[in-house]
């Protein structure tokens, strides 16, 4: 395999005919949003790479429209399997934006040059554990491209991507009630972790005090509480949750005025769409470097979150209750502040 000095990678690739780039993210749907600028910026800065993409079945429609992948791997329990067809199709250069006992498995397998990014882990222990804040003040994805940065590869600041699949567009027209068709609010009432979103009681506040109509947005799991909420708000509430896919949530999220979502994949679509963004956190922090991703000078977002607390963060992902039991990082939040942002959102341009 050749090796090059930094600046030769781009030279490399404008005097050969193809070379093969393999990423490798295996979830979940946020994570995988996050890797869309290193892709677009590996697709059109080195226009004779071929781009290949490694990650779970789970998450293939998240990337399944993205015009700058040539081709996906996808893994279940069949690395062995998925291992031999990567080293039968050869590739030039690995980007590791997983970095974990998998990703591994495939760099010492497959003869190439590897590119992979520092997770981290420690000063993020060291933030839950302790308080103590390491953690650079720098997004996640621009990590991501300090990683790739000897490719010749630089961030071209447009922000993430999602492509939508033309199937799953939803026509409001038909989809939603009447009165949604001048507007209305996506809200993302579901995460991953319990820890991660509202009390019920929170969000009954936020539409009680927002003057417009509410799509409720989330996975099969939120819709009780969805009906819930929608059953209390009749005619400003419309409950979506486990009834539309990621490709249909996203269309519902395009088409909103704003969005009020917690720390989850959603939110990163919402941002990849270029839509104003009220982000609310619990137990995680934006320091963590995942927050709204938004090219510069772009649509605004804000974060909500109750600051000085001293137990928190207690993860960097998430739990089903709170450690502490009082849940205050979400009990104490500012609701006046989130309903404020939704409607300023909503009614400017």
């Amino acid at each position: 395999m050749l090796t090059f000095a930094n600046n030769g990678i781009r030279h490399f690739f404008e005097n050969h005919c193809m070379s093969r780039v393999l990423v490798i993210r295996f979830s979940s749907i946020g994570d995988i949003v996050l890797t869309t600028p290193v892709l677009r910026c590996i697709k059109k800065q080195l226009p004779n790479a071929e781009v290949h993409f490694l990650t779970k079945r789970d998450f293939s429609d998240v990337l399944a429209n993205n015009p700058y992948i040539d081709n996906t791997f996808y893994v279940d329990n069949n690395l062995p399997e998925i291992i031999r067809q990567l080293k039968m199709v050869g590739y030039d250069y690995i980007v590791d934006l997983h970095h974990n006992m998998r990703s591994w498995k495939v760099k010492r397998a497959v003869r190439a040059k590897k590119f992979s990014f520092n997770k981290l882990n420690i000063e993020k222990w060291i933030y839950v554990n302790f308080k103590i804040n390491k953690l650079p003040h720098k997004h996640i994805v621009d990590r991501y491209f300090d990683a790739i940065s000897p490719m010749g590869v630089v961030n071209d600041g447009q922000g993430l991507d999602y492509f939508i699949n033309p199937l799953d567009e939803v026509d409001i027209s038909t989809f939603l009630p009447a009165s949604f068709r001048q507007g209305y609010v996506a809200f993302v009432v579901g995460a991953k972790h319990a820890t991660k979103c509202l009390p019920l009681e929170k969000m009954k506040e936020i539409i009680s005090g927002l003057k417009h109509q509410v799509v409720l947005l989330g996975g099969f799991e939120d819709k009780q509480k969805g009906a819930e909420l929608q059953k209390l708000f009749p005619e400003k509430v419309f409950n979506a949750c486990g009834i539309t896919s990621i490709g249909q949530s996203a269309s519902l999220i395009k088409q909103s005025k704003a969005v009020i979502t917690h720390d989850t994949g959603l939110m990163h679509i919402a941002a990849a769409l270029r839509k104003k963004i009220v982000s609310v956190w619990g137990n995680t922090v934006p320091e963590f470097g995942m927050y709204p991703y938004l090219p510069v000078n772009s649509v605004p977002f804000s974060i909500s979150e109750v600051k000085n607390l001293n137990c928190r963060p207690c993860s960097k992902i998430g739990y089903n209750t709170c450690p502490k039991k009082h849940f205050r990082c979400m009990n104490d939040m500012d609701i006046q502040e989130i309903i404020k942002n939704t409607q300023h959102y909503f009614e400017t341009k």
